[in-house]
Order: C-alpha cells, then structure tokens, then sequence
C-alpha cells in the first residue's frame, strides 16, 4: 500500500484531476468517495487516470463499481458492505468501535481521523497526536492518519504511522 492517498471530496476538491496528476507515480492512492451510479463515468476517469499514473484506487461505499474498476473498497467506520469482493479494502475509523469494525473487515489501511482541525469535519473534535497514538499503536501496522494533515503537522506523528490522507494540503 503507498503510503500518501488523496480522498475526493465534491464540495472541497470538485475536480480532483489536477491533484491526482500532481501525486507521486507509484507512491499514491485515491481514495473515491463520489456517490452513486451517476458518478460512475467520473470514477471511470479517475480509475483511468490512476492506472496511467501507478496509481492505487479504492471507492469508498460501493462494491460493484470497485469490482468494475478493479479497486478497492474504503468503507466508512469498518463497516462491511454486501457485494463482490474487493481487490483491498482500506477504511476510516473515528474511535475505538470503528477501528475494531475495521480490523475485523480485514482493512489493509485504517485511517483514523480527525488528528488536527479539519473542513471535513469542522463540529469534531480533533484527537491531537497523542490521543491519535495512543489509539493508533495497537494497530500501528496499518495504520493511516487523516484530518487537517500537511507536510508540517505530518511529522509530529510517530514514525510507525505509515500512511496519510489528504485533501486540502493534497489539492492543487
């Protein structure tokens, strides 16, 4: 698993092709969050876009179309979807009960959010790094921080955390 991702977002990030073409060939991956059938034909671009770029892909909530594009599965707090089985899956986790559902759905990558403030999630209150790691360690191998990161704030996390996500330090 690459250890940087870019997670979509349709209000922060309404083309994430200009910051996907900006990530490090074969060091990144695209978290898909778009919903629906209707996006179906964007997240063929996208999926294309990725595999020209060595790009790793996952979407997030919708089982067939990872199969269709031969991604991934992200599933929003380690729930399980019914569906055809995924290439990987990767997922968030907001507190203890999540990062269990995840691990137990065999999550290759567990993002655990929000570590810093965040536009994604304004009314949460963020972990901060040491509650992030005290959360985290049990399950250091896998995982992923996510909420408010940038080049700075990414380094005042244990070195055993092994990937970040991003959107607005990622968008371009």
């Amino acid at each position: 698993m690459p250890p940087l991702w870019l997670f979509t977002d349709r209000a922060r990030l309404p083309n994430p092709t200009a910051a996907i073409v900006q990530l490090p060939r074969g060091l990144a991956g695209v978290i898909l969050r778009d919903g629906g059938q209707a996006a179906a034909a964007r997240a063929r671009r996208i999926a294309r876009l990725c595999r020209q770029r060595r790009l790793v892909l996952a979407v997030a909530a919708n089982p067939r179309l990872a199969a269709q594009l031969g991604a991934g599965l992200h599933l929003r707090g380690g729930r399980r979807i019914a569906g055809p089985r995924p290439r990987f899956v990767t997922s968030s986790a907001h507190d203890t009960v999540e990062l269990v559902r995840a691990r137990r759905a065999g999550a290759a990558v567990i993002f655990l959010s929000p570590v810093f403030p965040t536009a994604s999630h304004p009314s949460q209150q963020p972990l901060g790094t040491i509650r992030w790691a005290a959360r985290a360690a049990p399950l250091r191998h896998s995982m992923g921080a996510l909420g408010g990161l940038d080049g700075a704030r990414i380094r005042c996390l244990p070195r055993w955390c092994r990937y970040a996500g991003a959107i607005g330090a990622l968008a371009v």
